[in-house]
């Protein structure tokens, strides 16, 4: 046999031919970790950038309960300047301003009822007042179109203002209305009572109650309650005969007690703040109209 000429010997198995590359290098291993790190950090950015869009796209799509006397949203939006003055009023820091997650709404100021509700501690409704553009309105302008059902039938009388020479509020228009969303929870219906803070020791929520200090809130979490019977969303109602329990005729047809919203409602959320159920049974419908 020639030195050109090799022997006629089979290959060798993959198996075996796999077990005879060398191991890779720590170099080479630390190189490959960091090609799959950024391939799955750049992959996690087009997601998150596209997300980022999108969300505000969802969240914008839920309603957000805008303070009293604001303009239909698209007007309300279109003419809002984010300038933060009747943030600045509001004496229980009721009105916050929106953040990203609001897209084309973020910085227009908005009311979590649940969280802070609007009580009128201020009475002539300050943050209307200090609106530099009109976004905030005691009246519409003539130009502007009125949502049937969003105009109150008359000025709402505030409680804490009732024997006052002018107890009215100066609002035409609601903010929304309060919807028993969860009746399947509430103390009433149930007939229970209640005992304690309403929202519990920690709750930050305030509320100007006039049997303590007609000007000055306090939070709720240093007022204890004792009720047999649990009426609380009427009983911190400030807009008088918008709320009442009244009794009325369950599924199973036998007679219960019920919270009855009525036309005076201006949204305002007091109920579903002091509501000592969790989460609330009664809720505020942002930009909702009164339904006959």
């Amino acid at each position: 046999m020639s030195q050109d000429e090799t022997p006629d010997t089979p290959p060798a198995p993959a198996g075996k031919a796999a077990k005879a590359r060398p191991p890779l290098s720590r170099s080479r291993r630390q190189e490959l970790r960091r090609k799959l790190l950024r391939t799955v950090l750049l992959t996690g950015g087009v997601v998150g950038a596209g997300l980022s869009g999108f969300l505000p796209l969802i969240y914008a799509r839920k309603p957000r309960l805008r303070p009293p006397g604001a303009l239909d949203e698209k007007d309300f939006l279109a003419s809002c300047i984010k300038c933060g003055q009747c943030v600045q009023v509001c004496p229980v820091d009721a009105i916050k301003l929106a953040d990203l997650v609001d897209g084309v709404g973020v910085g227009a100021p908005y009311i979590d009822a649940r969280t802070q509700a609007c009580d009128f501690s201020c009475d002539a409704v300050q943050c209307i007042l200090a609106c530099p553009t009109g976004s905030l309105t005691y009246t519409k302008p003539a130009f502007l179109d009125v949502r049937p059902g969003a105009p109150l039938a008359a000025k709402p009388i505030l409680l804490a203002k009732e024997n006052d020479p002018e107890p009215t509020l100066n609002l035409a228009e609601r903010m929304g209305v309060a919807r028993l969303t969860r009746p399947e929870m509430c103390l009433a219906i149930k007939g229970k009572g209640f005992k304690g803070p309403a929202r519990g020791h920690t709750f930050r929520g305030k509320m100007r109650y006039m049997r303590i200090d007609r000007w000055k809130p306090v939070r709720i979490a240093e007022v204890r309650y004792e009720v047999a019977e649990c009426d609380l969303c009427v009983r911190e109602c400030p807009v008088k005969g918008a709320i009442s329990i009244e009794t009325v005729y369950a599924p199973d047809g036998s007679l219960r007690k019920s919270p009855v919203v009525h036309e005076p409602c201006v949204g305002c959320g007091v109920c579903e703040m002091i509501c000592p159920t969790e989460p609330g049974s009664i809720e505020i419908v942002p930009r909702e109209v009164w339904r006959t």
